[in-house]
């Protein structure tokens, strides 16, 4: 499955390490220092604000969009997949 993360990108579930809140950065040295060590495979999204950090296996995303609604859509897949699957059981 996908997950749309800002803008009109799309990112295989698979593929997502790990989504996280902005206010970690701050809050964070390592964090900072990881981001900035990713720097050339960095991709922002938000033309505003960010809200959000999504780390895949080849790309770095700040999306506008919040690590709560990113959770919720990732989690609303997954539950549309286990239904799919136990209808066709």
């Amino acid at each position: 499955m996908y997950l749309h993360i800002g803008e009109d990108i799309l990112v295989k579930t698979d593929d997502v390490i790990a989504i996280l809140d902005k206010k970690l950065l701050q809050s964070s040295p390592i964090m900072k220092e990881f981001l900035d060590k990713k720097a050339d495979v960095t991709s922002h999204l938000a033309k505003n604000s960010v809200k959000s950090i999504v780390v895949t296996d080849k790309q770095v995303y700040y999306s506008p969009l919040a690590s709560s609604t990113l959770k919720k859509r990732s989690l609303q897949q997954s539950l549309l997949i286990d239904d799919i699957d136990v209808l066709s059981i």
